[in-house]
């Protein structure tokens, strides 16, 4: 079995300056788009978000890659994929491997974002330092055996960059380099902010309604910046299930659109856990017994 201590993050292990001159470019370059701002420039930067953040990140890396709350063919599972690319936030596979690791060791020192090891290292110092989102070849096996099988997901895995690329050359064509520090930098920026408060402030702020082992919290402002990612306890109570939000006050817009490309037959075996009916069987057993 492979030893834990490989993907342990450790805050001795060397600084990752390429990381940090990257993301620092990126900031800058998000700064300097709000002094352009338009409404074109804004709707592309908005498109660009749902598509990256909402159909890649939330629907495709998390709620179908991860934890495979739903089934789908290859060629979408591959598309959805290809839009968490968009992010910047890594590989499919990396980003998988990663989430795994951190449900499976939940704010312990084998957790690779850990907000018991503070909320800068939970929200943004965790990338900077350890093995941040660069696993071994070996854990990769361990903990993403079904996505390493594909060599698509291993190719875009190695070159995530390259959809960034390609949308910004286009977004460039449209409307020059102002859409592209819309679209592609103050975008990403803030994509990237709305995904690691995931991993902080869901573990400290909100409200719980599930006792799990861990501090996850639900936390309606951050479901709102994430597509319906910010009911986080709910989450870590019940995994797999492709429904974060368990009631219609908990708005899960990731949840809805799921549900949409299930009636157009583009998914199937959708598990949502169903709170209302789990309550009502509750009931009935405790009016049994």
């Amino acid at each position: 079995m492979q030893n834990v201590v490989e993907f342990e993050p450790s805050h001795r292990e060397r600084f990752h300056w390429d990381t940090a001159i990257f993301v620092g470019i990126f900031h800058i370059l998000a700064v300097a788009a709000l002094f352009t701002f338009s409404w074109s420039n804004l709707a592309a930067a908005f498109v660009c978000w749902w598509v990256a953040g909402s159909w890649g990140i939330g629907i495709g890396f998390h709620r179908l890659m991860t934890h495979r709350g739903f089934k789908t063919s290859r060629w979408m599972e591959r598309l959805l994929a290809t839009f968490g690319t968009l992010a910047v936030q890594s590989g499919p596979i990396a980003w998988v491997t990663t989430h795994r690791i951190h449900h499976a060791f939940t704010e312990t020192d084998r957790d690779p974002h850990s907000p018991r090891n503070g909320t800068f290292w939970a929200h943004i110092g965790w990338i900077f330092r350890g093995t941040a989102q660069v696993q071994p070849e070996s854990v990769i096996q361990r903990y993403s055996p079904d996505l390493i099988k594909d060599p698509y997901l291993r190719f875009i895995d190695k070159y995530y960059w390259m959809t960034a690329v390609v949308v910004g050359g286009g977004l460039f064509l449209i409307g020059g380099w102002q859409m592209v520090l819309w679209g592609i930098f103050l975008r990403t920026v803030c994509g990237w902010h709305f995904t690691w408060l995931v991993n902080s402030a869901t573990h400290l702020w909100g409200s719980r309604r599930f006792e799990t082992r861990d501090d996850s919290r639900n936390n309606g402002f951050i479901a709102a910046l994430t597509f319906g990612e910010g009911w986080h306890n709910n989450h870590h109570a019940i995994p797999r299930s492709a429904r974060h939000g368990l009631t219609a006050r908990e708005f899960d817009v990731n949840w809805v659109q799921i549900k949409a490309m299930e009636k157009m037959g583009l998914i199937r075996d959708v598990y949502g856990y169903d709170l209302a009916s789990e309550e009502a069987t509750a009931r009935e057993l405790k009016k049994a017994a």
